[in-house]
């Protein structure tokens, strides 16, 4: 604490040891002075009307003319205003800053501590591994958080960015100096140079391997973080984006990667990490042996059971009514990092699981269930292995057991391979769920029943995400239902749906007939599933006629068929709605 009290009984303040870094008036050193002995006192801030009558003269108002020596010192970061309504510094008025109340900063606080504000930089000598190099590195991405809080206090002024902003530049100068008298083999600067990384391209890389390394709850992974990391103002951030977005240097070359997650306020925020291989690369680079990530895509071809699916649509693109919506929005929170790590706080969930749930889609085909399955899938960022129920007896017949056994092992094998979290989708799952027959019973249904067992004890050790849809729910078995934990209705769309549905699925490049009604489409009750059928069958249609242009007629002749048709045109029709 020797600057703390020499600062405070130094007779002549500009002869203090910590007066040279203030760069103030020693009339504005005297003020720090006098906040500085209150704050010793116990008194952790002074209100400014107060401060200005005990030191100057206050006749004829003499003492407002110190109110700009006042904002200076809050300007240049020494002290910062206690107010429940931050503003910026270069805002407030003088006469505003009369009657309200301030108090040092941490920054002087550690300068009267410390006595000086310099921070400690690593000598230029080579470096002994690249452990030591890594820690120079973290120590930069400090010096970069530092500014960016900085950047964010609105009481803050420039000159804290400044000293902070002169230290960068000389640890990055030493770090290149140290680089350059290094004979040994440092990983990560090699990385950089074989990838072309640019200064703000490494930052970010170092930002999320300092991550790994420290093992902290991702406070520097969020995509705002990151961009705030390296942006000194609006248009930087903006221009920065470009680091991070798709077909960037770092995302396209495999650097790193990304998970999309809804926050908490109905948004999907990204959250970045390194790739795998990368990362191993540089922390373990004595292992020459390189960690093959499979793909799904590569191994789909050699099993017959699923169809893997990659959707074009996400949950934004789905007409669906508000209470569906509302359901899925809920389940997709569960992948929000503050809800995780609350259940994981109660003991509701393991602190390695992703989401899990068990789910239903059930309602009249053609409602939207699977197209609804594929665009969830797009919205968290998963693929689909996707199983048609319906083939189940005609694919096993006789082997039942061992091949529903085969549907899930297979499901899991291929999602230890890849390292992934695919969804489930078990299509047209009727009668796997049905009601288990009773009584005098055939061989047929001893299969069905033994079938359905395995099915259940399937369901209930399942972990991940499956979904399964249905027509009916009330043929479900009671069994069965108890293991879903969300059970999702699709009802057939209401006017307001359809006029959506209508306006989604018209071809948009398409020409229409003067005072073409959408509204009288609407009228028609039609699922998502018929409103596709019939503007694909008038587009044919009209793509043949000598003048192609879409009429009314048109489309209410292809209505009428569809209505009329005496068979289920319905079935196999999943599309935007619920």
């Amino acid at each position: 604490m020797k600057a703390l009290v020499d600062f405070l009984d130094t007779k002549e303040i500009q002869k203090s040891a910590i007066f040279v870094h203030l760069k103030c008036s020693v009339t504005e050193a005297k003020m720090l002075r006098y906040i500085a002995k209150k704050y010793v006192a116990g008194q952790d801030d002074v209100l400014v009307l107060s401060l200005l009558e005990e030191m100057f003269e206050t006749k004829e108002y003499q003492h407002l003319k110190h109110l700009s020596e006042v904002k200076n010192l809050l300007e240049l970061g020494w002290l910062h205003q206690q107010s429940f309504t931050p503003m910026k510094i270069s805002e407030v008025t003088h006469l505003e800053l009369l009657n309200t109340a301030v108090g040092l900063t941490p920054a002087f606080l550690k300068l009267l501590e410390d006595g000086t504000l310099d921070l400690d930089l690593p000598d230029i000598k080579p470096y002994g591994d690249h452990l030591e190099y890594l820690q120079d590195q973290f120590f930069r991405i400090e010096l970069y958080q530092k500014m960016s809080v900085i950047r964010q206090n609105v009481h803050e002024h420039s000159l804290g960015i400044d000293r902070l902003q002169n230290k960068l530049q000389l640890l990055e100068k030493r770090i290149e100096e140290r680089v350059a008298q290094t004979s040994e083999n440092l990983v990560l600067d090699k990385f950089f140079k074989q990838k072309k990384m640019s200064n703000y391209e490494q930052v970010i890389f170092i930002a999320l391997l300092r991550e790994e390394y420290s093992a902290t709850d991702a406070s520097l992974r969020d995509m705002n973080t990151l961009i705030d990391l390296i942006s000194v103002d609006e248009y930087e951030r903006i221009k920065n984006r470009s680091l991070l977005e798709e077909g960037s240097n770092l995302v396209s070359n495999g650097i790193i990667d990304y998970e999309e997650m809804l926050n908490p306020f109905g948004g999907i925020s990204r959250s970045f990490y390194i790739v795998d291989d990368v990362l191993q690369s540089i922390i373990h680079p004595q292992k020459t042996k390189k960690v093959t990530r499979l793909k799904l895509n590569a191994l789909i071809a050699e099993q017959d059971i699923f169809e893997l699916v990659e959707s074009e649509t996400s949950l934004d693109d789905v007409v669906l009514n508000d209470k569906t919506r509302q359901t899925l929005h809920n389940l997709m929170q569960q992948v929000d990092k503050e809800v995780v790590a609350r259940l994981v706080k109660w003991g509701i969930k393991d602190k390695k699981s992703g989401i899990d749930a068990r789910i239903i889609f059930y309602g009249a085909a053609g409602t939207g269930k699977t197209m609804t399955a594929y665009s969830l899938a797009k919205s968290l960022k998963r693929q689909v292995l996707a199983f048609d129920c319906s083939k189940i007896l005609s694919m096993y017949v006789g082997e039942s057991e061992k091949n529903v056994r085969k549907i899930f092992d297979t499901f899991y094998e291929l999602s230890e391979k890849t390292k992934t979290e695919p969804i489930l989708l078990l299509n047209e799952a009727d009668q796997f769920l049905g009601a288990r027959s009773s009584g005098t019973i055939t061989g047929a249904d001893q299969m069905h029943n033994q079938m359905q067992n395995i099915f259940l004890e399937q369901i209930e050790n399942f972990k991940g995400m499956l979904i399964a849809t249905t027509n009916l729910l009330e043929n479900i078995d009671k069994a069965f239902s108890r293991r879903f934990n969300y059970k999702i209705e699709f009802k057939k769309p209401d006017f307001k749906q359809r006029m959506e549905l209508w306006e989604k699925m018209l071809p948009k490049e398409a020409p229409f007939e003067d005072g073409f009604d959408i509204q009288k489409l609407a009228k028609y009750a039609l699922t998502g599933g018929q409103i596709h059928l019939i503007v694909k069958n008038t587009a044919y249609k009209v793509a043949v006629k000598e003048n192609p242009v879409f009429t009314m007629d048109d489309f209410f002749d292809e209505i009428n068929r569809e209505k009329d048709a005496s068979f289920d045109s319905e079935k196999s029709m999943g599309f935007l709605n619920s």
